[in-house]
């Protein structure tokens, strides 16, 4: 299992990846706002997500597990 953190604090803007989906490296599975800027959160691996653990609007600290993918 491989963990998705958030690299920064800020908030849940959209929660582009669902549970089932097949994602290679690099693909954005969620977009943080923070300061007014969009920032990605990408898959660092390939792999079916295998859990979301956020929701729009809810709040982040960096380090925060966004996601897992197996």
């Amino acid at each position: 299992m491989t963990e998705i953190r958030a690299d920064i604090t800020g908030n849940v803007w959209k929660v582009t990846a669902e549970v089932g989906q097949v994602v290679a490296a690099g693909d954005t599975v969620a977009i943080l706002e923070s300061m007014k800027m969009e920032i990605p959160v990408e898959s660092p691996a390939a792999g079916t997500i295998t859990g979301i653990r956020v929701a729009p609007d809810d709040h982040v600290h960096e380090g925060d597990l966004i996601a897992t993918i197996d």
